[in-house]
């Protein structure tokens, strides 16, 4: 018997099975990114993941295909957070996209940190949210 996908309205809404995009996917929490992981490839997209923005930095400065960076705002264990992380992304990369996310409060003085045209969505996220989220952060930059 055919197990039943996680989240078949993205499935569903892929119709042909072809990925859409490659997200890098960026969390020091290993549940919490493995679960992101699972999400977005429900949502059609091809992964990559790394635990803290050393990680995210080697995929980024390679020849690898990423067309938008998902990263938590906050990282326990490392000098530079998801803001900076960001910043250094898009002057490698110009055309990424940026979604950021955390568990913690989101304020006006940390949305004035977000690089142009990033969106953001609050964990814990749902799939709905999430693939709302991707959605609008890819309808932008059209």
């Amino acid at each position: 018997m055919r197990q039943r996908p996680l989240f078949p309205l993205a499935v569903d809404r892929i119709g042909n099975g072809n990925l859409m995009a490659t997200i890098l996917i960026v969390d020091d929490e290993v549940f919490i990114r493995l679960v992101a992981e699972l999400m977005v490839q429900e949502l059609g997209h091809e992964t990559m993941t790394a635990g803290d923005a050393a990680g995210a930095l080697k995929y980024l400065e390679s020849s690898m295909k990423i067309d938008a960076l998902f990263t938590d705002i906050r990282f326990k264990t490392n000098k530079y957070g998801g803001f900076e992380l960001a910043q250094l992304g898009i002057k490698l990369r110009p055309e990424l996209r940026v979604l950021y996310t955390t568990g913690g409060s989101m304020t006006d003085e940390l949305r004035a940190l977000f690089v142009d045209g990033a969106h953001f969505v609050q964990k814990p996220y749902t799939e709905n949210q999430l693939q709302n989220s991707m959605e609008k952060l890819f309808a932008a930059t059209q």
